[in-house]
């Protein structure tokens, strides 16, 4: 029997019980789709991280009190007030240090911010005139910090979108107007760019305050929380990261990095384990849906073998016609294959569309891997003849004359 003869058999074959096909090709679609969803969130994720961390700048690198037991400086854990604000300007200022250009001294705390009768709880960073060129901070009306604000310990602040909606509701234009922080009134005088992020990692969501000011008159400190720095470019973090650490400590006067009261790390190191915890996530994702298409290719498997005790009669008559056991394995195997990379197909589809609904509604960004969807119908065609093959077998082994007899 000719290939196409068997294809249009197949077809004809799997058409008589419209429902019980339907119900079979139904668990190849769900296991295809959800595997293709559940990959695209998790990549949609991982992209998005990746945007909000390389929107930090791509050459930072962030100094900050205690340790870190990655990178070029280890030590053991150090208390939260190591770092000063005479070790920001020692890096800026040092010929000792050659990989850094830009240095941004910073405190930050959450605090209470209101404006007239609403009022929304924040992350206030203390920071000076270098901190926009450092974080690729963008100003969209008004001005940001100055030296002149920062010696003056003038209170005036610079505040994210997202604080502006909540204070003052959406596109309002609030430069000139007035602000309470911890009880004290700061006048603002800029509005960032948007730069996007959810919950403690939105960018939006910060009020930029002169370093001075919040040190001295906001929380009553006398050190810095981190400091950022730009590297001269991104070929030398590692170099910059070793040469910073082996100078902070000798002005720490420690004898080693087992020593460090501080740690250094970059955006690779973020990037890194972001990647890593993504990933993870989304193998799990796929694992998880993986069994759905484990379980769509044992229905498949009860439909054929169903359909041999069915066909019973019909297997033996081709027998005794003179059917090879080739061309029976061939029939049973077809109409396997057929009803996965149909499901495969129809899933792949539904995949898509979920993974476009899911970034839509999670306003995270569409991504759909060419791998996974070759790899779906891969997987469905490999799904048809390893759960069909058992049932063809059987069939091709009756043996005619008691095939005949079955009732």
């Amino acid at each position: 029997m000719a290939f196409f003869e068997q294809f249009l058999e197949s077809i004809g074959t799997l058409t008589v019980n419209k429902m019980r096909t339907g119900l079979a090709v139904l668990g190849i679609v769900i296991g295809i789709g959800s595997v293709i969803a559940l990959v695209s969130l998790g990549q949609a994720s991982q992209q998005a991280i990746q945007s909000q961390i390389q929107s930090l700048g791509a050459n930072l690198l962030t100094i900050q009190p205690g340790s870190q037991n990655n990178g070029a400086i280890r030590g053991a854990q150090g208390g939260g007030t190591t770092l000063t604000n005479d070790d920001a300007t020692a890096i800026a200022t040092s010929a000792q240090i050659t990989t850094i250009q830009n240095v941004s001294p910073e405190f930050s705390r959450r605090s209470q911010i209101t404006a007239g009768g609403n009022n929304t709880n924040t992350q206030i960073i203390g920071s000076t005139q270098t901190y926009p060129i450092v974080h690729k901070i963008s100003i969209d009306s008004g001005s940001f910090i100055s030296q002149r604000d920062v010696e003056g310990m003038t209170k005036v602040a610079v505040i994210g979108p997202q604080v502006v909606t909540d204070l003052f509701g959406e596109g309002a234009n609030p430069v000139g107007q007035t602000i309470r922080i911890s009880g004290q009134t700061f006048s603002i005088i800029g509005v960032t760019v948007s730069k996007g992020g959810t919950g403690f990692a939105n960018q939006d969501d910060i009020v930029y305050v002169p370093l001075t000011t919040a040190q001295k008159q906001l929380f009553g400190v006398d050190y810095l929380s981190s400091i950022a720095m730009e590297a001269k470019s991104a070929d030398i973090m590692t170099a910059a990261q070793n040469e910073v650490g082996y100078f902070l400590l000798s002005r720490h006067k420690l004898n080693s990095p087992a020593q460090a009261d501080f740690s250094i790390f970059s955006q690779a190191d973020i990037l890194n384990t972001a990647n890593a915890t993504t990933g993870t996530f989304t193998t799990l994702l796929s694992g998880i849906a993986a069994i759905s298409l484990l379980v769509g290719g044992i229905g498949i498997m009860n439909i054929m073998l169903v359909t041999v005790t069915e066909r019973t009669r019909e297997i033996g008559l081709r027998k005794a016609l003179g059917a090879k056991k080739k061309t029976i394995i061939t029939q049973f195997l077809m109409e396997a294959i057929i009803l996965t990379f149909s499901g495969g197909v129809i899933g792949v589809v539904l995949g898509v569309i979920a993974s476009y609904v899911l970034s839509s509604l999670t306003g995270s960004p569409f991504a759909i891997s060419p791998v996974s969807i070759l790899l779906a119908f891969v997987v469905s065609g490999g799904i048809g003849i390893l759960f069909g093959w058992y049932p063809a077998k059987k069939a091709s082994d009756l043996q005619p004359i008691e095939a005949l007899r079955y009732e």
